[in-house]
């Protein structure tokens, strides 16, 4: 897995040692050799993860690392600080910096390794979040990334995995302070929780009676409902070849027993941030997907999406040897409604008028918002009469209610035109069936208004 590194170390036999390790595992090394330039660096997207030196002159690696996380351009970079401090007071105050993790001075290859493939990986998914998020910014949405980097990192729904009853309540009780934790002993039981709750953090005991933890670590990497949740192990010391293979399939993060109270929570905070630093990013590519295709005033799809999904319908009906069939809908003499009450009355129709096709079709049909007061609705698998009727319905119920507007203090009467018309085994394509319920519509028009004509047979 190739990947950029940065070392940043004011020490250049430091530099030279990590960079000779890391390029034989073929990765690509950058080096800064004071705070400033690591920052400058990391500002470009020059690196993938840091390795970051606690003891610089100057600006030391606390302040440089607080510095990256606090940036929303650099908080989604994984940070590795590389000290000879080995006390959990050192660990703490690098975690509460912002710090993913820590590696102990002399370094241990196999867990430099381990370590930055998987902060490799992570980054990697992040950063495909990222670039789809900031499409959101084109539909006025404002920064996700700013929004997610103001992120705390507590009121978490957190599932603790032990079954030692004085570990479990110790952990409990330093992660209750400001988070929700279940306790869960049984592993089995576990799984089910896990996927049937929402957590955000779910820390698992790889030493569990009877029980392999390392396995419920990998169910629960395996699964679409958990995937995403931060892992965290806690492992006897003894057991680093299994803390490295569990590292190396995808979990998290992990704590050693005896486990500092303080630390523990540092870790789950870290964890919960980036799992919620990835759903607003998540959240804003959704929503932004959502507005790509979505009417703005009426909340129904819009032309985009109607022409986007149209041919695929058409095609697999024909395919299928299967009716369908489109109306459309026009309401009638709409701008005397914006020339008597103004356009905000106006939107307040479309809007209503909306909510009452939505309420009268089904989840398979399309509804979309074709232009100004036109609305079309596609019907698979309904053949003509059943299209009409479909239609008449939907007109008696627009006729039958006025309509609110000026904020509920008036009501106005509101009457739909219809056209019909449903696929011919003649047609070139949809627009053939959508041309002759536009010509049905016009016959509506030209024969009284509030009325559904059908396609010519």
């Amino acid at each position: 897995m190739s990947a950029r590194v940065l070392i940043v170390d004011d020490l250049f036999p430091n530099v030279k040692l990590l960079e000779t390790k890391l390029s034989l595992e073929y990765f690509d090394v950058l080096a800064a050799m004071n705070g400033p330039d690591a920052i400058a660096i990391c500002e470009q997207g020059l690196c993938d993860v840091v390795l970051l030196d606690v003891m610089m002159p100057g600006m030391d690696g606390f302040e440089v690392c607080r510095h990256l996380k606090n940036n929303p351009v650099t908080a989604h970079l994984p940070v590795v600080m590389v000290t000879a401090l080995d006390q959990p007071s050192d660990r703490l105050r690098g975690l509460d910096a912002g710090a993913d993790d820590f590696l102990t001075k002399p370094i241990d290859d196999t867990a430099l390794f381990t370590r930055v493939r998987s902060l490799v990986r992570l980054k990697a998914v992040t950063d495909e979040l990222r670039g789809r998020a900031m499409a959101s910014r084109d539909f006025g949405m404002g920064d996700p990334l700013a929004l997610a980097t103001a992120e705390t990192g507590l009121n978490a729904s957190v599932l603790l995995v032990e079954d030692r009853p004085g570990a479990a309540g110790r952990m409990a009780s330093a992660i209750g302070q400001h988070h929700a934790v279940t306790v869960e002993a049984d592993p089995h039981r576990a799984l089910l929780l896990a996927t049937e709750g929402a957590y955000d953090a779910i820390l698992v005991s790889l030493d569990l009676e009877g029980s392999d933890g390392l396995r419920l670590c990998s169910q629960l990497r395996s699964l679409d409902r958990t995937r995403s949740v931060p892992l965290i192990m806690l492992a006897e010391p003894h057991e680093r070849a299994r803390i490295v293979r569990g590292l190396d399939f995808g979990v998290h993060d992990f704590l050693t027993r005896p486990i500092d109270r303080n630390e523990l929570q540092a870790r789950l905070r870290t964890q919960v941030r980036r799992k919620r630093f990835s759903d607003v990013l998540r959240g804003a590519v959704h929503a932004s997907m959502e507005l790509a295709i979505t009417d703005g005033l009426t909340g129904l799809h819009n032309r985009r999406y109607l022409d986007s999904h149209l041919g695929a319908l058409f095609d697999d009906a024909a395919l299928r040897q299967r009716p369908v069939a489109a109306l459309i809908l026009d309401i009638d003499r709409f701008k005397g409604i914006n020339d008597t009450y103004g356009h905000e009355a106006g939107d307040e129709v479309l809007r209503t008028f909306a909510e009452r096709l939505r309420t009268h079709t089904r989840n398979i049909d399309i509804v979309a918002r074709y232009g100004g007061e036109e609305v079309v609705i596609v019907l698979p698998d309904a053949g003509l009469c059943e299209a009409q009727a479909i239609a008449e319905r939907i007109r008696e119920r627009v006729e039958a209610l006025p309509f609110a507007i000026q904020r509920a203090s008036r009501s106005v009467s509101v009457t739909v035109s219809i056209g019909v018309a449903v696929r011919e085994p003649a047609d070139a394509g949809p627009g053939d069936m959508l041309k002759r319920a536009d010509l049905a519509l016009y016959r509506a028009k030209a024969a009284g208004r509030n009325r559904v004509e059908a396609q010519a047979a």
